[in-house]
Formats: C-alpha cells, structure tokens, sequence
C-alpha cells in the first residue's frame, strides 16, 4: 500500500499558507497551485482543520496555519490526513499456502520488521517541520 497522496497534498496546502499568508487562499486559488480540484482541496483542509493545523471559518473565504509552521511537523500532517493506518505501510500478501512452512510463517516473521520501518519513518518526519520544508521553496 502506498502512502496516500493527501499527505503530499497536505505538506503543499499548509507550505502555500505559510508562503503567501497575504493572498486569500480560498479552495480554489489552492486547487489552482495543487492541480486539482477545489473539492479535493475542501476535504483536505478540513482534515487539518480538525486536527488544529489550519483555521477555516465558514462561510468566510480563505484559510490560515493555526500555529506556527515551526511547530508542525510533517508527522503532525500526516497523522491528520490519516496516510496510512498505523503498522499498515507495508502489506502482506493476503493468501498464502497454509500448506507451505513458508506460506503459513512469512507474516509473522516480516511483520514486525515492517512496523520497526513504519516507527523509523514516522520518527524521522517527527523531526521535521512545515517551516523547514518552506524553506526549501525558492519564492
């Protein structure tokens, strides 16, 4: 299983606000930056908004951090846009041959492995921040 493409949409929603805190940043000025839809974007925003990395305020157009992009990091955005569910990163094919000693052990010799790198990664994105990743975009 693939990470979700919201988590990348996310990371660009949330770094376009922090860039261009003087434009309007309405779903579809957003959508526009993204390539994609504005609805697309509406449901993005509301996952950060639930989580208390974006405000929205209804019925008013545009869309700002709600804190500091130094304190987001990117664990922090993709937690939010839930990206992939917890020891889910990687997959286990789902029918092997019970019949085989292989077949009927694979999963439990892999899966743990699997959720060591799944911790490994989510640590390193812990350790980086929305502020960092703007940074690295040349305006």
């Amino acid at each position: 299983m693939n990470i979700s493409t919201r988590f990348a949409v996310a990371i660009h929603i949330l770094a376009l606000l922090e860039i261009d805190k003087e434009s309007k940043n309405t779903s579809e000025w957003i959508a526009g930056s993204v390539g994609t839809n504005p609805v697309v974007i509406r449901r993005i925003t509301s996952m950060l908004g639930k989580a208390g990395l974006i405000e929205v305020r209804p019925g008013v157009a545009g869309a700002k951090l709600a804190r500091a992009a130094e304190e987001i990091t990117l664990l922090d955005i993709y937690l939010a846009v839930d990206a992939v569910g917890q020891d889910s990163l990687f997959a286990v094919h789902d029918h092997p041959n019970p019949a085989c000693p292989v077949g009927r052990n694979i999963a439990g010799a892999i899966i743990p492995v699997f959720s060591l790198a799944q911790l490994a990664m989510e640590d390193v994105l812990g350790k980086v921040t929305l502020a960092q990743i703007a940074s690295q975009i040349p305006v």
